[in-house]
């Protein structure tokens, strides 16, 4: 019988990639890229559609940061308005709420990031010295549920809870020997009870990343560490920390960038008359601006102000944590 004759192996491209592939450079750029395309659709289809969700909502709007110099107008339109430079940031900088919102919104982000930015990784060391599965998963379970509950529904628990003759009210009173009151009527209590709402949705849905990287972590390193006499304790200061230090760090520079960006929802839902000088900050005198008074222009001048100082801390947090540690984001 006549043997089949076997198809020549076709020649491998540059580098040792698949056939097709040219050698590297921008001239044959497009060539190496509709190849890689061809080869990899289901990949590049998904990216298509990240892509686009960033593109839409998020770059195009963009052309909005226009409004912040110009008296806005819906008949003129975005680029047809009159335009009137710093007018609205000269304005929202001589305003009567300048000091109290930028004092709050300091006050709560500087105080959301010292509490809720380390409670995640204690809670997920403290998930780590679990070795009971069944314990492990049913905490883990129980402190995710709160992270799906929506912020409406999660802060009319809380409005709830603290109101005169909630359950944290008369908690409190109990503690105090004084009367059960309504702690959000009390302005001085409102950072600790937005950033206590904030751990407690947040907590267990934060450590995921943490606990992420601690499964990565060499297990052997923990038995050399045994093997030199060293505790639990301080397997955790000098195995386990160190281990998951970058991830800390490119989370911290996240957080960094987002300190004056206190979101408005929660605390739309919390203040009132009675706590407004200490719950009002920057994005909620930017709803109030834009949605209530249709002040476009100043609502887009503030909201701006409130970008460009995010950035430059995120920027200045990215180049002292690369100085120092060698671990940054770019």
């Amino acid at each position: 019988m006549a043997k089949k004759k076997e198809k020549p192996a076709k020649p491998a491209g540059p580098a040792g990639k698949p056939a097709g592939y040219r050698e590297g450079g921008i001239k044959n750029l497009p060539h190496n890229l509709a190849v890689d395309i061809k080869r990899n659709k289901v990949v590049y289809i998904l990216l298509a559609v990240i892509l686009a969700f960033f593109i839409i909502f998020h770059y195009i709007p963009m052309a909005g940061i226009v409004m912040a110099f110009e008296k806005f107008s819906f008949r003129k339109g975005i680029f047809g308005s009159d335009w009137v430079g710093l007018k609205y940031f000269k304005e929202f900088f001589s305003g009567p709420f300048i000091g109290r919102l930028i004092r709050n919104t300091v006050a709560i982000g500087v105080l959301d990031l010292v509490i809720n930015f380390p409670a995640p990784i204690i809670f997920a060391l403290i998930l780590n010295e679990i070795h009971q599965k069944a314990a492990k998963k049913t905490i883990q379970t129980i402190s995710y549920m709160p992270y799906f509950i929506s912020a409406v529904v999660a802060c009319g628990l809380v409005v709830k809870f603290v109101e005169a003759g909630g359950p944290i009210s008369v908690f409190i009173a109990k503690l105090t020997g004084k009367e059960s009151v309504n702690l959000l009527n009390q302005k001085g209590n409102f950072w600790l009870i937005y950033v206590l709402q904030n751990m407690w949705q947040g907590l267990g849905y934060g450590s995921i990343i943490y606990l992420s990287a601690l499964s990565s972590v060499d297990q052997e390193l923990y038995e050399a560490a045994y093997v030199d006499g060293a505790g639990r304790w301080r397997q955790m200061i000098h195995v386990t920390l160190p281990s998951i230090a970058p991830m800390i760090i490119m989370m911290l520079i996240l957080r960094m960038g987002a300190v004056f960006s206190v979101g408005a929802d929660k605390i739309l839902l919390l203040y009132n008359s009675a706590n407004l000088e200490y719950s009002d900050v920057i994005n909620t005198y930017v709803y109030r601006m834009g949605i209530q008074e249709n002040n476009y222009s100043l609502a887009a001048a503030v909201g701006l102000f409130n970008s460009i100082i995010g950035t430059i801390m995120l920027l200045t947090t990215n180049k002292i944590t690369k100085k120092l540690s060698g671990t940054s984001m770019f």
